[in-house]
């Protein structure tokens, strides 16, 4: 007689027909499991960080570019823009927990593309996680819900990260650059990133998790502050700091899922990167499991 207890959720089975369909199409052989043992190539020696993230100087510098972009523009609309990153740099340093922040964030004024929104997109997932996610600009799904990485794209980053054992339920926490979906689905503007930055470096700081995990070019573009393609970007770590900071963290690239759903063919690069980051926390005993 069957254990009614013991029938497996319908839910639960979909997510694991998923998740062997990513393991089909990304040309896995072999799954992890709770006692995986790096291979040799993902061995604590090939665990070399790359280049530390330049800190407030550099972000100062970043705000003038911003600034000498947009010079010729109606100067009107751009007057204020300095000041507004400073506003928000306040916002951000008198947030003493990601209640405050999120308050903070919401009350945020200074960038337009709030006018147009729907939801501001916070964050999803376990705030007591050591991992973290930053993901690009909300789509019109993540808009409509105030959820990041809730439409086909975040779908797919579920069944990625479900794929070595990590879920936004339990062990992973997400958030975006910018905080309001641009008009149109369109990448944020350089101001829209630059003001919207103190707010995600304090959220950086205040979950304090041991890996930060950029989620695609415009992430990667904001938070390392290079124009380098991701293709060059991925397949290492970095150390990243903020002036909020008080510790470096290990930080690594990815390609954002929906650039996978048009480019399938990306899907066996994005398993080794998932592999690198399961091995990376298996070999630095990161407690994942909270």
């Amino acid at each position: 007689m069957t254990d009614e207890h013991n029938k497996p959720n319908v839910e639960d089975i979909k997510m694991f027909a998923e998740v062997l369909r990513f393991y089909h199409d990304s040309g896995v052989t072999h799954t992890l499991n709770d006692d995986l043992h790096p291979d040799d190539t993902l061995s604590p020696a090939n665990f070399e960080k790359s280049s530390v993230v330049p800190d407030r100087a550099k972000t100062r510098e970043s705000q003038e570019i911003v600034l000498n972009k947009t010079s010729n523009k109606k100067s009107s609309s751009n007057a204020n823009m300095l000041q507004w990153v400073e506003e928000a740099r306040k916002a951000a340093a008198n947030s003493a927990n990601l209640a405050e922040l999120r308050a903070a964030v919401c009350a945020f004024e200074g960038c337009e593309i709030k006018k147009a929104a729907v939801n501001t997109v916070f964050s999803d997932g376990n705030p007591k996680s050591k991992i973290m996610l930053i993901g690009e600009a909300p789509g019109s799904t993540e808009d409509r819900e105030g959820i990041p990485f809730c439409g086909a794209s975040g779908q797919l980053l579920d069944k990625m990260f479900a794929a070595i054992n990590l879920n936004r339920s339990s062990n992973i926490y997400i958030s975006n650059t910018v905080f309001w979906r641009p008009p149109g689905n369109r990448k944020p503007t350089d101001f829209e990133l630059e003001v919207c930055r103190p707010f995600v470096e304090r959220h950086i700081s205040l979950v304090d998790p041991d890996v930060v995990v950029m989620v695609g070019s415009t992430a990667c573009y904001s938070l390392l502050q290079t124009p380098d393609n991701i293709s060059r970007l991925r397949g290492k770590f970095y150390e990243y700091t903020n002036s909020f900071l008080s510790r470096s963290i290990t930080a690594m690239v990815i390609f954002h899922p929906a650039y996978l759903l048009r480019q399938p063919q990306q899907k066996r690069l994005a398993w080794e990167d998932l592999k690198m980051l399961r091995a990376y926390i298996e070999t630095h005993k990161i407690q994942v499991n909270t």
